[in-house]
């Protein structure tokens, strides 16, 4: 059994342990941020080239899980 690659990642010696896209230095806040201004995936992915598509889908993905899980 493989394990699952986190998503997203917080450590104290990245960003000071703010939430970013794992394996970057890409806060998750700055997609949220995008995402309440319009801006599509694309647009998110062309200023971040280190983030890739799976890790923006992935991390919606787990976000709308999560808030149907908190709303059930």
């Amino acid at each position: 059994m493989t394990m699952k690659q986190p998503i997203v990642s917080g450590t104290l010696d990245v960003m000071g342990g703010t939430a970013v896209f794992h394996g970057t230095r890409i806060p998750v806040q700055t997609r949220l941020d995008y995402l309440e201004a319009g801006e599509t995936i694309d647009e998110f992915l062309d200023g971040f080239p280190s983030v890739t598509r799976e890790h923006v889908i992935a991390f919606l993905e787990e976000a709308k899980d999560r808030v149907i899980e908190a709303a059930s």
